[in-house]
């Protein structure tokens, strides 16, 4: 066990499996391990080299052990793949990570800290409790709709069919849909109350952080945008420029490039799907207030008379990107080069 340099590490519920390795490569051990024995194993290790795939779980046993002294790295599943030889077992995937940990091109995942993963649960909890809102509205409209009773477009004309459900003198609605869409309306008013909570505390906190407050002057970019990249990318000064940057988000071409001819195609989209959507959100609330005042970016407007409202918006959520990158790695807030005032656009 004192020969031991690169340890890899195949993180699961309870039956861990570690691979250890000494400094030329060659195997040592491939055990498995109970959950309660592995902050004691690593404990009597001396310090080296340990590889993960980031996945659940895997920031809090990355801080965990990296207190004994040793270097724990994360890796992304993908690139971990091309190692595993042959078939899919806990002891060949320990031997894949321990090799990939090694290999000096490797990328790896920052470890985030608990306070960064209690930030990204609370914006995961405001996503899953809109989706349930989309979900309910949705079978309203359907219920509705079956009776002849419709409404326009959008969750603020929701609101004008809860009086014609609450009016019991209404006979529109048999008493039996009256009380089943009663309760959608009392699910979806709950749920609403639920998100009004959240995002008042998100925007708390953009307040509270001097970062966020920065990022917040950049037009399309409020806090909801700024709390999850502060959550999601821990260490910005790891991307080598702010094109790496919008490309690890998915906002860039995917290149299908061979024999000298660059070949680009629609965005890759294999970046972090939250941000992706946040961003591309924004700049669509940047355009639509660019489109009535034409004082406001007249490069915008102009790519907006030779370009489709969707492939705007996700070229202006790149540039975005790029000036969110800028700003956390240089310092500083966003100034319109144009010199005009944009106005509070925010998303």
């Amino acid at each position: 066990m004192k020969d031991v340099t690169t340890i890899g590490l195949d993180l699961a519920k309870h039956v861990f499996q570690a691979f250890g390795a000494d400094a030329e490569g060659t195997p040592l051990f491939n055990r498995k391990l109970r959950r309660a024995e592995v902050l004691r194993f690593f404990e009597r290790l001396p310090p080296c080299l340990v590889g993960m795939e980031a996945c659940a779980s895997a920031h809090y046993w990355a801080r965990e052990i990296s207190a004994f002294g040793h270097d724990v790295r994360l890796l992304p599943p993908q690139y971990v793949k091309p190692f595993v030889k042959r078939g899919k077992t806990d002891a060949a995937d320990a031997e894949a990570i321990a090799e990939a940990v090694t290999r000096k091109t490797m990328r790896f995942v920052p470890v985030k800290t608990a306070e960064q993963q209690a930030a990204v649960m609370v914006l995961k909890t405001r996503a899953l409790l809109v989706r349930q809102r989309t979900q309910a509205i949705n079978a309203l409209r359907a219920h509705m709709g079956e009776l002849g009773i419709i409404a326009p477009t959008g969750i603020a004309n929701v609101k004008a069919l809860a009086p014609i459900i609450r009016d019991e003198e209404d006979t529109r609605l048999p008493p039996a849909a009256r009380f089943a869409l009663t309760e959608i309306i009392n699910q979806i008013e709950m749920l609403a109350t639920q998100i009004d909570k959240l995002e008042r505390e998100i925007v708390i906190q953009a307040k509270q952080d001097d970062e966020m407050r920065r990022l917040t002057t950049i037009p399309g970019v409020g806090a909801i945008i700024a709390m999850a990249v502060k959550a999601f990318v821990p260490d910005p000064a790891g991307f080598k420029s702010a094109r790496h940057f919008a490309a690890w988000i998915g906002l860039t071409p995917k290149a299908h490039s061979s024999g000298g001819k660059e070949r680009l195609g629609r965005i890759s989209k294999m970046g972090n799907p939250v941000l992706r959507s946040l961003l591309t959100t924004g700049a669509a609330s940047v355009l639509r207030h660019v489109q009535y005042r034409d004082r406001v970016w007249p490069w915008l407007k102009n790519m907006l008379t030779r370009r489709p409202f969707k492939v705007v918006a996700v070229a202006l959520a790149n540039k975005i990107a790029r000036m969110i990158w800028a700003l956390l790695i240089r310092g500083g807030i966003y100034r319109d080069p144009t010199g005009l005032e944009a106005g509070p656009i925010a998303a």
